[in-house]
């Protein structure tokens, strides 16, 4: 009897292990958000961001399903586009010359523009020089490293974006990039890490779209998200209000998107990869 139900967890676990080796990693979900704000202009009324983030190219996701991560996106016909960082894995020195992406990143068709920041492993093997700029400059994607666009209608309406560098190992400047945001606007902020946005609530940000933390990759009954990494702790995945002063008529929005590929371990379970569609919708005070 000992011998059976060993046997049997032993089974189980084979399976659980296989599964996230095999089955949940290639998966994907297609996650839908609406955002409503009063600083929505009429124009931007119904308009649709997709959020992809941590591709981590390398062996583990190659450029083929990369391309075929375009074809959803492209799908989906998003008004606007952006990348939240790690586009290789820089776990390995020979991913970045061995995987170009920027055919595929340049088939993605967004009408109002294309936008992406650094993360963490966009600094390559040695962790000091920036490696994936060239790439997305390529793929039709504008890098933001702490600076802000305005995306503007023909009509004049317009809302901004801004990017701050990756907080790890970049030079991360919010005062430069967002402290000049105007108070009555619809501002949204790209940034590599989740957890700053405890150090950003003082800025008019309406929305912060984050990758980094894969969701923990691994989350365990009870137990939950399990791989934690630097700044992706707090906030794992999903959306957030973060409260703070000031903030109960202009919330703090925070959304952590799981990400594409995997890093340190090749396995995904109960954490299926991610693309997020969201949809602003203007709504009166």
């Amino acid at each position: 009897m000992i011998l059976a139900t060993i046997a049997a967890l032993l089974l189980i676990v084979t399976a659980i292990g296989l599964y996230g080796v095999a089955g949940e990693r290639g998966r994907l979900r297609i996650v839908h958000q609406t955002i409503r704000s009063s600083r929505i202009p009429p124009g931007f009324d119904g308009v649709t961001i997709v959020q992809f983030s941590d591709t981590h190219l390398g062996p583990g996701y190659s450029v083929e399903r990369l391309g075929k991560l375009v074809d959803t996106v492209n799908s989906l016909r998003p008004d606007l586009v952006v990348f939240t960082g790690d586009l290789h894995d820089a776990r390995r020195r020979d991913n970045i010359a061995k995987y170009d992406p920027s055919p595929q990143l340049a088939r993605i068709e967004a009408r109002l523009g294309k936008f992406a920041v650094y993360g963490n492993h966009d600094f390559g093997h040695e962790r000091t020089l920036r490696s994936s700029g060239a790439f997305l400059s390529r793929g039709g994607f504008s890098v933001l490293i702490n600076a802000a666009r305005r995306i503007t209608l023909p009509g004049g309406e317009f809302i901004t974006v801004s990017g701050l560098d990756d907080y790890v190992l970049g030079k991360p400047n919010a005062p430069k990039a967002v402290s000049r945001l105007e108070n009555d606007r619809f501002n949204l902020l790209l940034v590599h890490e989740p957890d700053v946005a405890d150090r950003l609530i003082r800025y008019p940000i309406d929305l912060q779209l984050s990758g980094h933390s894969h969701g923990g990759q691994v989350a365990l009954p009870l137990l939950g998200p399990i791989v934690r990494t630097q700044l992706g702790s707090k906030y794992v995945s999903g959306l957030y209000r973060i409260g703070g002063r000031f903030r109960d008529k202009r919330p703090y929005l925070l959304y952590v998107n799981r990400g594409i590929g995997t890093t340190r371990i090749p396995v995904r379970f109960r954490c299926v990869p991610e693309l997020t569609v969201f949809t602003l919708l203007r709504e009166d005070d």
